[in-house]
């Protein structure tokens, strides 16, 4: 194995790393995070702040994938800190949501629950064991749908078009991550 597929393995390492961390680091601020207020206009102002913070985050990040010399692991990196981070933004409003409004969903949901559910809808496998009862625990989730199909769609495509730009402007092959050498 020579030097340049050694490193290629170790970037790739630390990139996996730093995403794993992350996201572990978001899941355990979700967790550990006092939540007892109520679901209100402030919560709905946070979501879409939230939501905002995301798209900001996104687009640094883009931004930073296409001046990189690695556009693939960074792309990695970036939807490591994006789909967890945007998931747990919706968790945290359906467990809020529920614990104001008992009954809004067709359980109670605990944060664990509520994580859950935002990924279920995220994904959009819908298991159907948790739905959304009340008109905005169906607001919550419609919007979340929607947004869903936008990160999905419009951010992947986007991720990829910086990956692109970040490999010609660094002189890199489609199949290959490391510099041609001079």
């Amino acid at each position: 194995m020579n030097g340049n597929s050694r490193g290629r393995r170790r970037q790739a390492l630390l990139a996996s790393v730093r995403s794993l961390v992350t996201a572990t680091l978001l899941v355990t601020a979700y967790y550990l995070m006092p939540m007892d207020s109520a679901f209100t206009a402030t919560t709905v102002l946070a979501l879409v702040i939230g939501i905002a913070a995301v798209a900001v985050l996104l687009a640094l990040q883009i931004h930073r994938i296409t001046l990189s010399p690695r556009p693939g692991l960074k792309a990695m990196e970036a939807m490591a800190i994006t789909v967890p981070l945007f998931v747990l933004l919706y968790a945290t409003a359906c467990f809020l949501l529920e614990h104001s409004e008992p009954g809004s969903f067709s359980e109670p949901l605990s944060r664990t629950d509520a994580l859950y559910f935002a990924m279920t809808v995220f994904s959009t496998v819908g298991f159907g064991d948790i739905t959304a009862r009340s008109e905005t625990a169906r607001l919550l989730t419609t919007g979340q749908i929607t947004l869903n199909l936008l990160l999905l769609g419009v951010a992947a495509r986007l991720l990829a078009n910086a990956v692109q730009r970040g490999r010609q402007r660094h002189g890199l092959d489609e199949s290959d991550s490391t510099p041609p050498p001079r």
